[in-house]
C-alpha cells in the first residue's frame, strides 16, 4: 500500500475538502517518519521559490526520509536559478516552432496545459523539471522566443486557477500516483516504457502482459505507459523500457534521468549509448579481440576510397548507418556505381559510415544475454527472396521464420562470442546477432532492448523467460537497499 501526502505552508479549504492526506509543514516535520508506516510519496505544495524556505526543506527531509517528493531539491535549485535568467529556448525549440504566434504567462499543471497548443510545452518542461505548477512567460521579439520558467506557489493562484489545478491533482495522484488498495502489496514499482504507435516494438502486448505478471511474483507493480504518460519518473523503483531506443531520442533523455533518480534501469543509458552507436561497438570488437566480420569506418567517397573498399570487400558489399536497429539502415551494394550512390544518400545524415564484408547465411542466432547469462536463443530465418531476416521495402514489414532453442543447444562458439561481446558493453539486457560459417562464429552486433515476444523468444523457456528478468530487477533493487 501506498501513502501520498500533499504537504503544504498552510491548510486552504479548497486542499481539505478533497479525499487527500493534506498536512501543514510542521506536521511534516515534527510527526515523520513514522514506524512502519507504508511508502510515502510528497507532493510538495509549499512556497519552493525562497532558498531555505519551509517548501526547500519539505522537499529535503522527504529526500533524506527515502519519500519519493515532487519537486526534488534539484528541481527547486534549477527553477530558482531560471526564475532569475531567461531560459534558453533550445531545449524547447521543436515545440516553439509552432507556437510564433502565443505569447503571454500561462500556468501548468503536472505538465499539463488546458490549452491544446501547449500541451507538448507543458509535458517537455514537466519532464525537465517535473514540479506541481511551471509558470512560464513566452514573448517573441520578432522570429527569437524568449522563455521564462519559474515556479509558483498554490497559495499565489486565484480562485479559478486553484480549481482548475485542484482538478489536475486529483486526476494526478489517481492516474500516476495511485496505490493498491485491494490488491496484493507490493514492494517496488515499475514503469515499462512502451510505445503503443510502435510498427516493430521490442515486445508484443502478450509479452509486456507476461512481464507485468512476473514482476509482480517478485514484489514489483509494473505497469505499461508510454512516454506521455511518465511524466515524472521519479515516483518509480525501476525502468523497464520496451520501447525502440535510440541516442538522439526521448528513450535515452529518460533512461538518464531514471538512472540520475536512483532507479534500477534496463537499458541503462550506457548501454543505449553503446549499442545504438555501429562505430563504437566495431571499434570495441577490434580492441577486444571479439569475432565479427572485417568491418571499416570511412568518413569520405573519394574514388581512392572507393577504390579500397572495392578491393577490401568485393561486391555485393553491405553498408551499415552507425544508428539503427531490426535492420534498418542496412543496404547492400551491387557495385562501384551503386556504392557511390548510396554513400552519397547516407553521408547526408552521418559523418562516418561503416563498410563491411557481405557474408550470406541461411539464419542469423540471436542470444539473449542478461548480466552477463544467456537466457535464450533463436534462429532467425531470412525472408524469402531477401537477405535479412526483416525487410522494409514494402509497406509492411516483413520478417523471416524462426526457431527457439535452449542454449545448450547454441554451438559453443556462437555462445562464447556472444558473452564475450557483451562484456565490451555492459551487464544489462542484450540481444546479440551471430553469423555462424564453418562452425567460426562472427558477432555483427549487440543490440540493447532486444526482441521478446510472446511465442517466439519465450517458445522454449515460456512463463520462465519473464521472470528471469523480473528476478534480475528484484536482485538489483534489494540490492540498491530502498
Amino acid at each position: 500500500m501506498f501513502k501520498t501526502l500533499i504537504v503544504v505552508d498552510n491548510l486552504h479549504p479548497d486542499l481539505t475538502a478533497l479525499p487527500l492526506n493534506v498536512i501543514r509543514f510542521d506536521e511534516y516535520l515534527r510527526d515523520y517518519p513514522k514506524r512502519n508506516e507504508p511508502k510515502t510519496r510528497i507532493i510538495n505544495l509549499c512556497n519552493t521559490k525562497h532558498y531555505l524556505s519551509k517548501g526547500y526543506y519539505c522537499s529535503l527531509l522527504a529526500e533524506a526520509r527515502e519519500h519519493a517528493v515532487l519537486p526534488s531539491v534539484k528541481v527547486i535549485n534549477e527553477l530558482r536559478y531560471l526564475d532569475e535568467t531567461r531560459e534558453s529556448v533550445s531545449r524547447f525549440r521543436r515545440e516553439l516552432n509552432s507556437l510564433e504566434s502565443v505569447s503571454g504567462d500561462f500556468m501548468f499543471y503536472f505538465g499539463l496545459s488546458d490549452d491544446p497548443r501547449l500541451e507538448k510545452l507543458a509535458r517537455k518542461a514537466f519532464g525537465y523539471m517535473p514540479s506541481p505548477i511551471l509558470k512560464l512567460s513566452l514573448e517573441w521579439v520578432g522570429k527569437q522566443a524568449n522563455l521564462l520558467v519559474s515556479p509558483f506557489s498554490f497559495t499565489d493562484l486565484s480562485a479559478l486557477e486553484r480549481q482548475q489545478f485542484i482538478s489536475q491533482l486529483s486526476e494526478f495522484t489517481q492516474r500516476v500516483w495511485r496505490g493498491n488498495a485491494g490488491k496484493k502489496a507490493t514492494r517496488w514499482d515499475m514503469a515499462i516504457l512502451v510505445d503503443p504507435e510502435e510498427k516493430v516494438p521490442p515486445s508484443n502486448k502478450e509479452a509486456i502482459a507476461r512481464f507485468i505478471k512476473a514482476a509482480a511474483k517478485h514484489g514489483i507493480h509494473a505497469q505499461a505507459l508510454s512516454l506521455d504518460d511518465i511524466q515524472n519518473i521519479t515516483v518509480f523503483d525501476a525502468l523497464f523500457i520496451r520501447q525502440t531506443t535510440a541516442i538522439d531520442h526521448p528513450t535515452y533523455r529518460l533512461a538518464q534521468q531514471a538512472e540520475n533518480a536512483g532507479l534500477v534501469v534496463i537499458d541503462d543509458p550506457a548501454s543505449i549509448l553503446r549499442c545504438c552507436n555501429k562505430v563504437y561497438l566495431h571499434d570495441a570488437f577490434t580492441y577486444q579481440n571479439v569475432p565479427s566480420l572485417r568491418t571499416q569506418v570511412i568518413s569520405d567517397r573519394e574514388e581512392s576510397t572507393l577504390t579500397h573498399l572495392q578491393n577490401q570487400f568485393g561486391y555485393p558489399m553491405v553498408l551499415k548507418m552507425p544508428e539503427g536497429s531490426f535492420s534498418k539502415g542496412v543496404f547492400k551494394v551491387k557495385d562501384r556505381q551503386e556504392l557511390d550512390a548510396r554513400l552519397q544518400a547516407l553521408f547526408t545524415d552521418s559523418a562516418l559510415v561503416l563498410a563491411q564484408e557481405f557474408l550470406y547465411t541461411q539464419f542469423d542466432w540471436r542470444i539473449g544475454v542478461l548480466n552477463g547469462r544467456a537466457i535464450y536463443a533463436c534462429r532467425y530465418e531470412m525472408v524469402r527472396n531477401h537477405w535479412q531476416i526483416y525487410n522494409h521495402s514494402g509497406k509492411r514489414v516483413a520478417s523471416g521464420g524462426f526457431e527457439t532453442l535452449p542454449t545448450f543447444e547454441v554451438p559453443r562458439s556462437v555462445l562464447e562470442a556472444a558473452l564475450r561481446a557483451c562484456k565490451i558493453v555492459g551487464n544489462g539486457l542484450y540481444g546479440v546477432d551471430v553469423k555462424e560459417v564453418e562452425k567460426k562464429a562472427f558477432v555483427l552486433e549487440v543490440n540493447d532492448n532486444p526482441s521478446i515476444e510472446h511465442k517466439v523468444e519465450d517458445a522454449y523457456l515460456g512463463d520462465e523467460l519473464y521472470m528471469q528478468v523480473m528476478g534480475e530487477f528484484q536482485r538489483r533493487l534489494e540490492a540498491r537497499g530502498r
